[in-house]
């Protein structure tokens, strides 16, 4: 199989991933995730930009950044399962700038989610307390999964990238060492007789 298409699934595959996984951070207001998200997806496409244009430089852009994305998302995994005293609780995904939590929180699967209003009418927001019952897998365990899914494909997309790129080194080299010199002999052997035939037309005239 042609490397360069195995790299292009890939760096498709990677980039729906991430769509995939933007869409629910906007949808719970995680400004941290939502930020991280749209520098994946712009690496990434940089990343298939240079896969199909045969830049090297570009896919090495993409390798040095999936070290970054594993770190991370496994810095996601930590504060969803609160490793090292981190609290998925705090607001420090949505830079404390929202009370808001994974979307998941309150849509997992088999959640039943019920407002009930506040008791006091003087409550200037308007809010109500939520309830969720009845779900199947707790929400920390859903953005563990997705985070390790994207380390998943972070991986896969770094050993490809490594392999596009040293496909495309080899190239380069046996082009400029094979290319390169037959072009110089065929292109230049034909001038010097070329000059020295055209010099006593020269001088005759």
């Amino acid at each position: 199989n042609d490397p360069t298409e195995i790299g292009t699934a890939g760096h498709r595959a990677d980039q729906l991933a991430a769509l995939e996984r933007q869409i629910f951070d906007f949808l719970g207001y995680q400004w941290a995730p939502i930020l991280a998200n749209f520098l994946h997806i712009i690496i990434v496409i940089l990343g298939l930009f240079g896969t199909i244009q045969y830049r090297p430089r570009y896919i090495v852009v993409y390798a040095i950044w999936t070290a970054l994305w594993v770190t991370w998302n496994v810095f996601v995994i930590c504060f969803y399962l609160e490793v090292g005293g981190l609290s998925k609780d705090s607001d420090l995904l949505t830079f404390n700038i929202s009370v808001h939590h994974s979307w998941w929180s309150e849509h997992g699967p088999g959640c039943v989610r019920r407002e009930v209003p506040t008791v006091s009418g003087k409550s200037l927001d308007g809010h109500s307390y939520i309830s969720v019952m009845g779900c199947i897998i707790d929400y920390q365990y859903i953005e563990v999964m997705h985070s390790s899914f994207q380390i998943l494909l972070a991986l896969v997309g770094f050993v490809y990238a490594c392999y596009i790129v040293s496909v495309f080194t080899e190239e380069e080299d046996s082009f400029d060492f094979i290319g390169g010199f037959d072009s110089f002999s065929v292109y230049h052997a034909p001038q010097k007789p070329s000059h020295v035939l055209l010099k006593p037309i020269y001088l005759s005239t």
